[in-house]
């Protein structure tokens, strides 16, 4: 048991600037620390955390200093709230023929491969089927990425486990209206991440099926990438073109990811109707051998727990 000789708190001063303009700042702060010190990194992650902050920039720790005192606070959770009646959203985008998901990849061909005129002459009068035919590259519409789309010796969709695509516990992370592109580490730093898919609301997908799209879009830093790792997320989504920034040749957002088989969701939509947490996310794709990525119908429930 601590008692008040051995007991250690942090006292600073703090700034935080934030993503979409503005600031806070804090004098003489005091965190309970366990150990004889602490790093202005990991100050910095209880402030945004236990601030509840969100699009945080820049933090910057100052005049600190270790104190002996009594910790102040006990740890503990809020109660959860109790089970609501489910409901569904939609997040995928739907998928027509000529839909343009990456510039320069072939639009999806999508048509009758047996009309209903076709086979009503092999049927009884007044029944006709319809028989689809799609032809179409992996990375269309709404789709998840498996180990396999960057890793040769990676899990492709079919060798996918449901548990790790279905009914998984979910957090939305909102960054609309953020001045920078990137979206570094401390966005996620106030956020239990740990089991859950994370999604990225940037509110890109306003811009679906225009040239402004393509351009400009934001994105994941390495950095947020293996917080999030280290944090224990099991899948990360995002409302944009790409999780990485597509500016250069390196992906080091789909490595870190998929290097340590957590999957993808890219082109997500109607993020903005989600809660910040108390819902499941599923996205699950076609169970076939030797692709790395496919198109899913993602979906979030609602009053899931």
């Amino acid at each position: 048991m601590a008692n008040e000789m051995t007991d250690k708190r942090a006292q600073f001063d703090f700034e935080i600037d934030f993503s979409n303009g503005g600031g806070i700042q804090g004098q003489g702060f005091r965190l309970d620390i366990q150990g004889d010190d602490i790093s202005d990194q990991d100050l910095a992650d209880h402030i945004v955390r236990d601030l509840r902050l969100l699009m945080v920039g820049a933090v910057r720790i100052l005049n600190k200093k270790v104190i002996r005192e009594r910790h102040k606070r006990a740890a503990r959770r809020p109660a959860e709230s109790g089970a609501r009646h489910s409901r569904f959203i939609d997040l995928s985008h739907v998928i027509t023929d000529g839909l343009i998901t990456y510039q320069g990849f072939p639009a999806p061909l999508v048509c009758d491969y047996w009309s209903r005129e076709a086979s009503a002459q092999h049927y009884e009068k007044g029944t006709s089927f319809q028989v689809g035919k799609i032809e179409m590259v992996a990375n269309t519409g709404t789709y998840l990425d498996s180990p396999f789309h960057r890793f040769q010796e990676g899990a492709d969709i079919s060798e996918l486990d449901l548990s790790s695509l279905a009914e998984l516990d979910a957090v939305m992370v909102r960054t609309e209206g953020a001045s920078a592109r990137a979206i570094d580490r401390q966005t996620f730093v106030p956020v239990d991440v740990a089991g859950k898919a994370v999604l990225v609301h940037t509110g890109w997908a306003e811009h679906w099926e225009t040239d402004r799209y393509f351009d400009g879009h934001p994105f994941l830093t390495e950095a947020s990438a293996l917080h999030l790792k280290e944090a224990g997320a099991v899948l990360v989504g995002i409302d944009s073109l790409n999780i990485d920034d597509t500016s250069g040749g390196a992906r080091p957002v789909h490595t870190t990811f998929l290097g340590a088989g957590i999957p993808i969701v890219e082109h997500l939509c109607n993020l903005d109707q989600l809660p910040t947490q108390g819902f499941t996310f599923s996205a699950v794709p076609v169970k076939v051998k030797g692709m790395g990525s496919f198109p899913v119908r993602a979906y979030a429930r609602l009053g899931a727990g």
